[in-house]
């Protein structure tokens, strides 16, 4: 923070200023330190490690996008895991699914969620109290290890792999790997890949992507540009049966009607045939070797 301005700083190279209205909270928790703005542009904003989280203004974007496409490309989402997830946003969106009969949530940091419970009611909407639900304070990492349970989608919805950061192991193969085992035969997994830059040596999304590739026999990719990121945001989905990007607008349609998610923000059959669209940069970036 300098003055009355968050400096949201890229690299050395870009720096992006967000004018502040006040500071809402400022609280360093066993895992991270965790500030809540409230911004002229976004409203609300979450950032954690002086890197932006989360805005009030574009959540659903990011949240939505994470969420939908895996759980429609599912034809029957009855159990759910979700990683990380502290603002209940991810919760929140695979709730609005009749079909899910059990969520677990697992997060780390059991402080930065109970925060996010008390000042983000708008980005959570009275999740966590969904009897359905069940929060699970401990490593994502260790969870996914030694469950016996198996999910029909996995969303891993965690901290970029920064160093020192809780989320940097849970971008690895070994993880991905632990991942695998825990899908039900039909399983799906979604994780965020964090920003897409398209000089090659600067960007992390390919090498998600190739790993995914070595662990899963299906694999898609996928990306969306988030205004409060400043950056076009990878995903990667990994599955034993489904790819996204095979699923028609039809049926898509279909399951949305049945489902009675006609009322979402963002997602629908349209934006679901844009989003594994890729341009021929990027499939470039995805390219073996």
């Amino acid at each position: 923070m300098h003055n009355n301005w968050f400096i949201d700083k890229e690299s050395e190279y870009r720096w992006i200023y967000h004018r502040v209205k006040r500071r809402v909270l400022s609280k360093k928790t066993k895992f991270q330190q965790v500030e809540l703005i409230d911004t002229y542009n976004f409203g609300l904003v979450i950032i954690l490690d002086n890197k932006i989280q989360s805005a009030e203004a574009d959540e659903f974007i990011y949240h939505e996008a994470i969420v939908h496409p895996a759980m429609v490309t599912h034809p029957d989402p009855k159990t759910v895991l979700i990683l990380g997830g502290g603002e209940g946003a991810t919760l929140r969106e695979v709730l609005k699914h009749p079909t899910v009969k059990k969520v677990v949530m697992v997060d780390i940091d059991e402080e930065f969620v109970r925060i996010c419970e008390k000042h983000l009611k708008k980005w959570h909407g009275g999740s966590f109290n969904d009897r359905r639900a069940e929060l699970i304070f401990t490593d994502a990492r260790e969870y996914v290890k030694e469950t016996e349970h198996q999910f029909d989608v996995i969303i891993a919805d965690i901290s970029d792999p920064v160093e020192e950061g809780p989320g940097k192991l849970l971008y690895t193969r070994e993880f991905y790997s632990s991942i695998k085992k825990t899908l039900a035969p039909e399983g799906i997994f979604v994780t965020h890949a964090t920003d897409i830059h398209y000089i090659p040596h600067k960007s992390i999304f390919p090498d998600i992507f190739r790993t995914f590739i070595e662990i899963f026999p299906k694999v898609d990719f996928y990306y969306e540009y988030i205004p409060s990121f400043s950056s076009l945001w990878a995903y990667a989905v990994g599955s034993l049966k489904y790819r996204p990007s095979d699923m028609s607008p039809q049926t898509i349609s279909s399951r949305l009607k049945k489902r009675r998610l006609g009322n979402l923000s963002y997602y629908d059959q349209k934006t679901h045939g844009r989003l594994f669209h890729l341009p021929i940069c990027i499939r470039k970036l995805l390219a073996p070797g």
